[in-house]
């Protein structure tokens, strides 16, 4: 199973930036799929999660500027960006839980997006 991450880049504070993620292999479920973040000097923190029925979690510092969604045929995590600050630059990753279709389970993570928010 690989992750593909995309969507990063420069945007001004107030901006808003969309990334996406899309998964491939063997993949039977893909049972959670999340946004992480690091930034330099920072250990590695959740920013949203959302299982395959919906049902997302976001970190308090980005509860109600950022949305977090997944397309099931696709296999694709999306995170839509709003309201930006300075303190949101991080290289983002996204990362994938489930099962292959040998039924072993994985914990994949792709390879990350710099997000920079700065005037």
């Amino acid at each position: 199973v690989q992750l593909q991450a995309s969507g990063g880049g420069l945007v001004q504070p107030g901006g808003s930036l969309r990334l996406s993620c899309a998964a491939s292999g063997s993949i039977f479920t893909i049972n959670v799929m999340g946004w992480y973040r690091q930034a330099p000097g920072n250990q590695r923190e959740l920013v949203a999660s959302i299982t395959s029925g919906g049902s997302a979690n976001y970190a308090d510092s980005v509860k109600g500027r950022f949305s977090i969604s997944r397309d099931n045929a696709k296999n694709t995590l999306y995170l839509q960006m709003n309201s930006l600050k300075p303190e949101d630059t991080a290289v983002y990753f996204c990362n994938a839980k489930g099962r292959t279709t040998a039924w072993s389970p994985y914990d994949r993570w792709g390879q990350g997006t710099l997000v920079t928010v700065s005037s």
